[in-house]
């Protein structure tokens, strides 16, 4: 299967390393050139359980002479993805998937716009990865779920031959019939600590040992599942805890949400595709989401004031 990624930093790495080691024919496409040079010169490092393999890749910083390809997966930050897809029609083809396993609502639609409908497949997961330098990341995979499917819930040959190369290569794969509560199930998750976590400044010690932080999580999270339930959306969840207790399992206290990484680097978050979600979502189904509009403000607040602000003090 000839596969490419479209964001290529640490959870793109890991996966694409993983696949290529399999046997797949891996492109990783990534705008950092030191990042992309390192692995076409030495191989990109994974680095799992403490240590660190090589593993032969390929890399590029656009679609450029590559060809169509098999299926296309999107891990570039949310806010870069129909950019991304525009720059990528190249590999295309007529028979093409195109997946996101970008974190939150909404990318589908845009992926949609630019391809068309029928390329696209949803997918969610719960793999990570941190980038330690140009080339050499820390692989997340082992154990950790993924769940990919068909928009309409169909089980297609094209979703479980994608399942099955995936499977192969050690990454869990299962194809969903509810890829759209898997979605929301996901969003959950981030909904009850990303923003918070970017507010407050706290990793997940410290975001789970205060009481009014988590009075407000629940909040928020109850508020994704009323949404989600006048969706007619089937999540997994009977209750708010559930995905607040979900999203720090087999976690050190000291990691930090990608949110919050995020604002320590000085980047723009993808707080629309998460909390942001929960309210446009809310505004269709007539269902009110004043916590989760008020955390969308506090970090759109925190974006501008370091956009303008933050050079100053």
């Amino acid at each position: 299967m000839k596969i490419c990624f479209l964001g290529s930093g640490a959870l793109g790495s890991a996966i694409g390393g993983a696949l290529s080691e399999a046997g797949a024919d891996v492109t990783l496409i990534d705008p950092w050139q030191a990042h992309v040079d390192a692995m076409n010169r030495d191989g990109l490092t994974l680095r799992e359980g403490g240590i660190d393999r090589k593993v032969k890749v390929k890399a590029a910083t656009s679609a450029d002479g590559i060809g169509p390809v098999d299926l296309v997966i999107v891990l570039v930050k949310s806010f870069h993805t129909r950019e991304a897809v525009e720059r990528a029609r190249a590999i295309i083809g007529p028979d093409t998937a195109v997946m996101s396993l970008q974190n939150g609502l909404g990318h589908e639609e845009i992926i949609a716009e630019v391809v068309g409908r029928e390329h696209v497949l949803a997918g969610k997961t719960y793999k990570g990865g941190v980038q330690l330098a140009a080339g050499h990341v820390i692989a997340g995979i082992k154990g950790k779920e993924t769940i990919i499917g068909e928009l309409d819930g169909r089980i297609t040959e094209r979703v479980t031959r994608i399942a099955d190369a995936f499977n192969r290569a050690g990454l869990a794969v299962t194809v969903s019939g509810n890829i759209m509560g898997t979605m929301w199930d996901k969003l959950l998750i981030n909904v009850a600590t990303g923003a918070l976590a970017g507010i407050t400044r706290l990793p997940y010690g410290g975001l789970y040992a205060v009481g009014e932080v988590k009075a407000c999580a629940l909040a928020a999270v109850a508020e994704g599942m009323a949404v989600a339930a006048a969706a007619s959306v089937k999540i997994s969840y009977a209750d708010p805890e559930g995905p607040w207790i979900k999203a720090s399992e087999g976690l050190p206290p000291e990691f930090k949400t990608s949110l919050l990484q995020s604002l320590e680097k000085g980047s723009r978050t993808e707080i629309d595709f998460i909390n942001g979600s929960v309210v446009r979502w809310g505004e269709k189904c007539g269902v009110p989401t004043p916590v989760n509009r008020t955390l969308v403000a506090c970090v759109k607040g925190i974006e501008h004031w370091m956009q303008h602000y933050n050079a100053k003090t």
